[in-house]
């Protein structure tokens, strides 16, 4: 099992030195990968008093793609997770040629986490279609996995037209691991098809988890793909205590979650947030939990 955690910088901004220290003090303890999530476009809550809770313009995202490329340079070991990027407000041919120069200047390190999200506002001022997001998104990953694998592509589909042509350069191993955010039934049937695995944030411990995950492994096996889909979860400091992170870390272990993510800024659905959001309290969470769990892991 693989422990990640989240860079926080809704929490601690966007500062170079701040961004550096989380990731170096993470991999020097033993972290597996840094994981971030992904937004564009932020709408002034001032002019939306009925926004509630979601993301604003107040709440600080690096683009991915920059992020990890500093961060590739700053570290040695550590790997990259978007978590995840909204990829249908993107162009695909664009994002595979940013996913490969990553993979090739930071040694194969980044695992793309790709979803469809949930705000209009930044399809709209992107210039993306907000309705067939999910369809478009699926041709995408389509589009994107073959450019990584050959030097030239042909591909007509219903959003995507390319003409014997190619990124350069290609990712080292030819491919970029795929991993999909979301919860409904399309998505893990999309999963099955052309991904590497889950994150799952939709379902707490318990028997909807694990039904979801058994669904997830019929569709693979009925895809015929070999072996299992990788399957990813958050957890944070705020859910109790050490024996706490413990009993979570040996339950998700035991239904074949391979990969954890502690994400300490992040407080809708069931998942709960820290009280501290300082950089000083995110350091402090982040050695506390991989101590707590590292013998289970």
């Amino acid at each position: 099992m693989q422990l990640g955690i989240t860079l926080p910088t809704i929490d601690i901004g966007g500062d170079p030195v701040a961004v550096k220290t989380m990731a170096q003090t993470a991999e020097g303890i033993g972290y597996d990968y840094i994981a971030v999530a992904d937004h564009v476009l932020g709408v002034n809550a001032a002019s939306r008093p009925d926004w509630g809770a979601r993301n604003t313009s107040a709440d600080c995202f690096h683009d991915p793609f920059v992020l990890f490329g500093y961060l590739a340079s700053c570290t040695d070991r550590i790997g990259f997770s978007t978590e995840v990027m909204i990829i249908a407000q993107r162009q695909a041919a664009l994002m595979a040629k940013q996913a490969a120069s990553l993979d090739v200047l930071s040694g194969s390190r980044f695992r793309f986490g790709v979803g469809v999200g949930w705000n209009p506002v930044e399809y709209v001022g992107l210039g993306m279609d907000f309705t067939n997001r999910g369809r478009r998104s699926a041709e995408q990953v389509e589009v994107m996995q073959a450019l990584w694998a050959d030097e030239h592509v042909t591909f007509k589909g219903q959003w995507h037209e390319i003409d014997d042509a190619g990124i350069n350069p290609l990712p080292l191993q030819r491919r970029v691991p795929v991993w999909f955010g979301g919860h409904a039934d399309v998505t893990l049937q999309r999963i099955a098809q052309y991904g590497d695995g889950w994150i799952m944030l939709s379902h707490p411990e318990g028997p909807e988890a694990e039904r979801a995950f058994d669904t997830l492994r019929g569709y693979w096996a009925k895809a015929g793909r070999a072996g299992e889909p990788g399957l990813s979860v958050w957890v944070s400091n705020a859910e109790g205590g050490p024996q706490d992170w413990r009993k979570a870390i040996a339950y998700w272990k035991s239904v074949g979650v391979s990969h954890v993510t502690v994400n300490n800024s992040f407080g809708r659905y069931h998942h709960k947030r820290i009280e501290g959001r300082s950089l000083a309290d995110h350091l402090q969470a982040m050695v506390q939990y991989r101590a707590a769990v590292a013998d289970l892991l």
